[in-house]
This record gives C-alpha cells, structure tokens and sequence, in this order.
C-alpha cells in the first residue's frame, strides 16, 4: 500500500472504531454497565472472534497488516495518556491515611491472589504448558501471572463508585483506597517482571531497574521541584500547563521505553511527579488530558481484540481458564471480604468492599498487552486472561445490587420516634 492509501485507511477505521465504541459505550451504560465494557466488547467484536469469522474476513480488509502499527502507535500514545491522568489523580495523602481497613484490605487481596497465582504455575505447570508451551518458566512468567490475578483497575472502581453513590462513605473510601495501594504494588512487581524483556533486551534486568530507580528519584527530587516553583511563581496559562503535562508524560515514556519497560510507566510516573494545585489535581490540567485519553482509547480496545481469538482456545484453555477465574475471584473477594469484616466494617459494607475491589476492566486489559507485546506470554494465554477481565468485571455490578443498596442512616426524626416507642 502506498503512504496515501495507508494514510486514508486509518483515517476510515479511527472514525469507524470510534463511532462503534460511542454506540455499545452507550450501550453498556443503559444495561447499568461502565462504558468500558462497551468499548471492551466493541474491540473484540472488531477482530477475528466476530467480524473476522463473517466472509471474506472483514476484519483483514478493514485493519489490513500495513496500518496496524499506526494504529499500535495511536493506541500506545492513549495509555500513555491514561497512566499519566490515573497516576495524577493518586491521593498521596488518602493513601497514606486510608486507615488500617484499607491498608489490611489490600495486602490481603493483593498477596493472596498474587501467592495462589505462583504456586499454581508450579502445581500445574502441565495446564498452563499446555496453552502456552514456550514461555510457561522463569522469572517473568511468574511474576506477571501474579500481577495478573492480583491487580485491581482504579479508574473503573473509581467509576463504579460514583454511579452507585458511594462516594465518601467507609466501603468506598476502604475499596478505593486499597485499589490504589495495590495498583502501586502491583505496578512495582510488574515492572521488576518485565525488565529487561521489552524495548532494550541488551540490558539486563538487574540494570533496567537500577536506572528506573535513579531515574525515577530524578523525577521526584529534581523535575517535580522544579516544575512546582515555575507553576507557582509564573502566572502560566493553562493551555502551557497542559502542553507541560503532555511533554512530561511522551518524554517520561520515551524514557522507561529506552530503559526496557514498556512506555506505560512512564506515562504513570509523569502522573504522578506533576505538581498538584492545593495537593488536589488540577481540573484545568487533568480535564484536557483525560479528555484526550479518552478519544483515543478505543484504538487500544481495537488492537487488544484483533489479538484475541477466542475462537483459538482448546479444552486445555478452558480448564486453564477456570483456574485462573477461581484464582483472581476467590483469591480477591474471600481476603477481601474478611479483612474488611476483622477491621471493623459490617457484613453488607464489606461485601460492597470486596466486591468493588475484584473489578478489573482497563488496567488489567493494559497489563496483559504490556506483557504480550515483551513475549512474556503468547495470544493463546493472553485470550484467557482477557476473558478473566471481563467476567471479573462484569460480575462487578451484579454483585453490588445483589448485596442490596446501602443502608441509610436513620435520620433524627426516626431515632426520636424509636426513643418514644421504647
């Protein structure tokens, strides 16, 4: 194809990937779904599961092999933006005084999970050799099926949150909070999982981390400073504060990238070294930047479903893939739910805890491409994982209107009335 034809066939599948995620985003919100799941769902109906087995293969004439690292590139730059706005809305301040519940709550739910995850790869090495026969050892592969089984995604949380108005009441202060505690670990694990896999395979993994850590220490100790002192004694405009942000966060990923882990961290520590108004983000930074994510992240979607196939599971993928379910729900919502209970919380608001915190969505869907793309796991097992992300999300919603809504708290006209009666 020539670079005006390659030009106009992107052009065509952008406006066509984003008015059909609009539509099932749209969608999934009126089945009292988060609009990921449309755009999940709009992904995956765009490759070979759905579109790709219809004649002629449609998904090959639309998204033909000369445009797909074009759109990898646009996709890349929206998760690059997505880690930048999910790393600046992290409230240091509410991490560190989330209180014991969260704290208890996401050491539970993240190592349990994480440890059921190790051993299960060595109990039964044979079912996932079987799905996945040349990168089932070492090092990497272990430390990412942890990850795996053990992360949580914030932002949908967050989200979930919102929409069922929980926001500022004890579940959803706990299951927040511990949602961010855990990202960080788990974001912390991965990257030893996957340095020196990815863009820089000539350094070794013991190096890569060694410079990700003096280059993260130069973000905090020296850009962030600096960055705080020119926005707060120079009247910026906002337009200059936000192509600051964009900078920080291509120039940060360009940098992890260069060291050997994916871009994505990159875009996560620039979040979280921007300046903040008051120790709050600032709307008039973030609003643009998530704005700009979020026209973007349908591209992402795209691309993860062009490499799911679920079509290419065989009876070993599907009893791999119910242990993997067991694993990341069992190993999440049981932990979960009890330490929530020891930390004081009543039956119902710890359910809601435990429930909140199994949700997956985006940041594991970011997570399992992030390893593909550094061959730590192939397409095969990548499938089963995807699918793990959606049940565990989907589930999500059931589960908090099954648990019933939130009790309200008697107002002061009822306790006098029950005071008269007795």
């Amino acid at each position: 194809m020539s670079t005006e034809e390659i030009t106009t066939v992107v052009i065509g599948d952008v406006a066509l990937i984003v008015v059909v995620s609009w539509l099932l985003g749209a969608a999934a919100r009126r089945c009292g779904q988060p609009a990921v799941i449309g755009h999940i769902v709009a992904g995956i109906a765009m490759g070979p599961t759905l579109l790709g087995r219809l004649p002629g293969d449609p998904t090959e004439r639309l998204f033909p092999s000369e445009v797909l690292p074009f759109l990898s590139v646009l996709s890349q730059i929206a998760i690059v933006l997505f880690m930048f706005v999910a790393g600046y809305e992290i409230d240091a301040r509410q991490l560190r005084g989330g209180g014991r519940a969260a704290a208890t709550v996401a050491v539970s739910a993240l190592l349990i999970p994480a440890g059921l995850s190790a051993g299960a790869v060595g109990l039964f090495h044979g079912t996932f050799a079987a799905v996945d026969p040349s990168r089932a050892d070492g090092r990497p592969f272990v430390l990412f099926m942890m990850v795996a089984t053990s992360i949580t995604a914030l932002p949908v949380l967050v989200a979930i949150v919102r929409e069922r108005r929980l926001t500022g009441t004890a579940e959803g202060t706990v299951a927040t909070t511990a949602a961010g505690l855990m990202d960080v670990m788990a974001w912390l694990v991965l990257a030893a999982a996957l340095a020196g896999t990815g863009h820089a395979p000539d350094l070794a993994w013991q190096v890569s981390l060694a410079l990700l850590a003096v280059f993260t220490a130069g973000m905090f100790l020296v850009v962030r400073p600096l960055l705080g002192w020119w926005l707060g004694h120079f009247r910026v405009a906002v337009a200059h504060q936000v192509t600051v942000a964009l900078a920080l966060a291509l120039g940060s990923a360009w940098v992890t990238a260069s060291l050997g882990l994916h871009p994505v961290f990159g875009g996560l520590l620039a979040g979280l070294t921007m300046p903040r108004r008051e120790g709050a983000p600032d709307p008039d930074v973030l609003r643009p930047m998530e704005q700009s994510a979020g026209l973007l992240l349908p591209l992402f979607f795209v691309t993860t479903g062009l490499s799911f196939n679920i079509g290419s599971l065989d009876g070993s993928g599907g009893v791999l893939l119910v242990l993997i379910l067991s694993i990341a729900i069992l190993g999440k919502i049981v932990p979960a739910y009890a330490a929530a209970r020891v930390s004081g919380l009543e039956p119902r608001p710890s359910a809601r805890v435990a429930a909140l915190v199994n949700t997956r969505g985006l940041t594991e869907l970011i997570v399992l491409n992030v390893a593909l793309e550094a061959d730590v796991i192939g397409r095969e097992l990548f499938t089963v994982l995807v699918l793990m992300a959606l049940v565990t999300t989907l589930m999500t919603g059931p589960l908090l209107s099954r648990i019933g809504p939130r009790e309200q708290a008697p107002t002061k006209e009822k306790q006098i009335q029950r005071s008269e009666r007795s």
